[in-house]
């Protein structure tokens, strides 16, 4: 019996490069029009990524080109001087200044509450501007720079009142020269303490050469 096999086409160089020729025409016609992407070859994707990376370099560029030729904005000033010359803390209504003690001390003085922001406030003193605080002949403790030279021992090394860094003025006409045997007080006793039965002077000064 007889079988008769289909015959098989042959492929020969010529037909294969006629099939190869076509198809790239066809894939090249879709990336031309590479709206249908479902139809796109891998080349045609690769190129694509290829100009979109090179497109976002080129805005990242940009972008960082014209930030760095913008100008750097001047942090905000809060100095100010307080009615009594202290340096101060300026408000947000740029017409309040607050004593320096009046910052982070959990009462809202700015109307809005600015002085108490946890950016000054987290990490005292090191949050705050450094014309609102004082450091004391141990680096480790710090007053209000307001509280420096009001003839009180805030520091308790008198460093506030009498050290070198403190340059305080001489005693007020409200103060006695002296050196206090009281650690609440340091060079100057108020006037008020003197001859009033108690030795607040070293030299017993307050009692014997002080007036009322």
């Amino acid at each position: 019996m007889n079988r008769t096999h289909a015959q098989r086409r042959s492929l020969d160089a010529a037909s294969f490069g006629s099939t190869v020729t076509m198809l790239s025409k066809e894939e090249e016609d879709c990336c031309h029009s590479c709206r249908y992407l479902s139809c796109c070859s891998r080349r045609c994707v690769c190129i694509t990524a290829v100009v979109l990376l090179l497109l976002l370099i080129i805005a990242a560029i940009i972008a960082c080109t014209t930030a760095l030729a913008l100008p750097k904005r001047t942090p905000e000033s809060r100095y100010c001087l307080t009615s009594n010359n202290f340096t101060g803390f300026l408000c947000d209504d740029r017409i309040t200044c607050l004593l320096p003690s009046q910052v982070c001390n959990a009462a809202n003085d700015c109307s809005n509450g600015e002085e108490e922001a946890a950016s000054l406030c987290s990490n005292l003193p090191n949050n705050l501007p450094g014309y609102l605080i004082f450091r004391c002949g141990n680096p480790r403790f710090w007053v209000y720079s307001n509280l420096k030279c009001n003839g009180i021992n805030n520091c308790g090394d008198c460093s506030d009142e009498a050290g070198p860094l403190a340059s305080c003025p001489l005693c007020g006409s409200e103060w006695w020269p002296c050196t206090s045997v009281f650690f609440q007080y340091c060079n100057c006793i108020p006037r008020s303490l003197c001859q009033n039965g108690v030795q607040e002077c070293a030299d017993w000064s307050d009692e014997y050469v002080c007036p009322k």
